[in-house]
């Protein structure tokens, strides 16, 4: 009777483990899907924050009397670079979009930007990172979503808390 009670013991025991290392592994992997998403996004990011001082230099000879819209530019890619966390990128995201609109706004009553090819590449190519970043962003919140949704239903509630993994912040670009 005894090692009847003593093998129904370990199988409880080894199921219990198995169920925590399965839960655990399940985790992680969404933990880690986030912070790869994170990733390609602050890429994406870095390549337009690259692009924008170009943009800017390609304008500053046709926009003389348009400096401040220029110098807005400026000093939103500056708040996005300090920026620490998806929250907080987002509101700067949002007042960068913004300028950028302006600053585009702004190219239509300069033919002759318009028409300069570095202008028209350069617009693109911010344009093209604008669409990838949107679509990154896209997949970091459903990322976020899946792992705010994991750790707050049971089972794995109970796996997470013993983790203390809490809750991530989605990525939402603040409308200025």
């Amino acid at each position: 009777m005894s090692l009847v009670l003593l093998l129904v013991a370990a199988i409880v025991a080894f199921v219990c483990v198995a169920y925590f290392v399965v839960v655990y592994n399940g985790l992680i992997a969404v933990k880690n899907n986030i912070d790869k998403a994170w990733a390609n996004i602050d890429v994406l990011l870095k390549q337009r924050h690259d692009e924008i001082p170009k943009l800017v230099d390609i304008c500053k000879g046709y926009m003389e009397h348009e400096r401040g819209t220029l110098e807005a530019v400026i000093k939103a890619r500056q708040n996005i670079i300090s920026a620490q966390g998806p929250a907080a990128i987002g509101q700067a995201e949002g007042a960068l979009q913004a300028s950028m609109r302006q600053l585009f706004a702004l190219a239509e009553n300069y033919p002759n930007l318009k028409a300069q090819s570095s202008f028209q590449q350069m617009q693109e190519r911010v344009s093209a990172l604008e669409s990838q970043i949107a679509d990154r962003r896209e997949f970091y919140n459903d990322s976020v979503n899946t792992y705010n949704i994991r750790i707050a239903s049971l089972p794995d509630a109970m796996v997470a808390g013993l983790l203390q993994m809490a809750p991530r912040e989605m990525y939402k670009v603040a409308e200025p």
